[in-house]
């Protein structure tokens, strides 16, 4: 695949339909592919790379990107093209100034979980069907690919790319059964004192470095409320366990609706923080109250929460006999 992304970008590149090219670029280890833009073919050819560690989501840097002079090419996996969707009902990016080459995708893996599972010193890794063959320092590994992905690629919703001008090889579709709500069922099976335990055994690992909050495309504020200098929590470190529940589940808040569930958060979050469950809890409770829905899914479409109708629910009164 990479060599096909490469010819693409190249001749665009070549012919001026583009100026510039969005994708990743080789990092000092082989498990640190990291996103970068590609001004010229020769750039490509020196640093462009494309493997089973490229998990991060582009498209929160088209927001930028796509208010440059001249056109930038992107490329999309199938979760990074609901984001895009979102920013572009948000009027965040210029779709004009974007060009889309979609790229399929089974699942991209954990440089965390290939250590867990005992390996060390990761050079590349290559994924052959059920398995993955690690080239180390030490010599070749041979894993469980289900054990080395990334946890959102477990439980991907859909390997569909939903936005595209052209795709590289086959576009994939949706699964509905995916699972991604079953870590969400076992904490609402807790009690209220064991999921507060879970919680704030989870959250007081916060370091507030604000990875989580800088890699959502959902969070795309002009200025951060936690970045304002009136805030009392302006770019400081919790001072107590309220503010360290106070950020994440304000954050949470302000994406509800929005959020794609690309895990982006918990992907970046140094100290491993579940963020994402945070977020999937308000997807599963606006599917059950305001029906299916899914982010990103459409360009234009309103979420429950900004979009009244009268067969609202409220979750919060409690309906008997037809009366309040």
């Amino acid at each position: 695949m990479q060599s096909e992304m490469m010819k693409r970008a190249s001749a665009l590149l070549t012919d001026g339909t583009v100026v510039r090219v969005l994708g990743w670029e080789k990092g000092e280890f082989g498990y640190d592919a990291t996103p970068a833009v590609f001004e010229s073919v020769e750039a490509l050819e020196k640093d462009f790379v494309y493997n089973d560690f490229c998990g991060s989501n582009l498209s929160k840097y088209l927001i930028k990107l796509s208010r440059a002079e001249g056109k930038t090419l992107v490329f999309l996996k199938p979760c990074d093209s609901y984001s895009f969707n979102q920013l572009l009902t948000e009027h965040r990016i210029k779709r004009e100034n974007v060009y889309i080459i979609g790229i399929p995708c089974d699942g991209k893996l954990d440089p965390d979980a290939v250590r867990a599972a005992g390996v060390e010193g990761i050079l590349s890794a290559v994924t052959e069907g059920d398995s993955v063959k690690v080239g180390t320092m030490y010599g070749e590994e041979i894993l469980s690919k289900n054990d080395c992905l990334l946890e959102r690629c477990k439980v991907c919703k859909s390997h569909e790319v939903v936005a595209f001008d052209e795709m590289l090889g086959e576009n994939g579709t949706v699964d509905p059964d995916c699972g991604r709500f079953d870590e969400v069922e076992k904490l609402e099976s807790m009690t209220p004192d064991e999921r507060y335990a879970f919680w704030r055994g989870e959250l007081s690992r916060c370091i507030r470095c604000n990875a989580c909050r800088n890699v959502c495309p959902a969070c795309s504020c002009e200025q951060c409320v936690f970045d304002s200098p009136t805030s009392g929590v302006s770019q400081k470190a919790a001072a107590d366990s309220f503010e360290e529940n106070m950020f994440h589940i304000i954050r949470a808040f302000h994406v509800a609706g929005r959020c794609t569930d690309c895990g982006e958060c918990s992907r970046v979050c140094p100290q491993h923080i579940p963020l994402h469950l945070l977020n999937r809890k308000f997807i599963k409770d606006i599917n059950t109250f305001y029906g299916e829905y899914q982010a990103g899914a459409e360009v234009g479409s309103r979420a429950p929460l900004v979009n009244f109708t009268k067969e609202d629910c409220e979750p919060n009164v409690v309906y008997k006999g037809g009366s309040k």
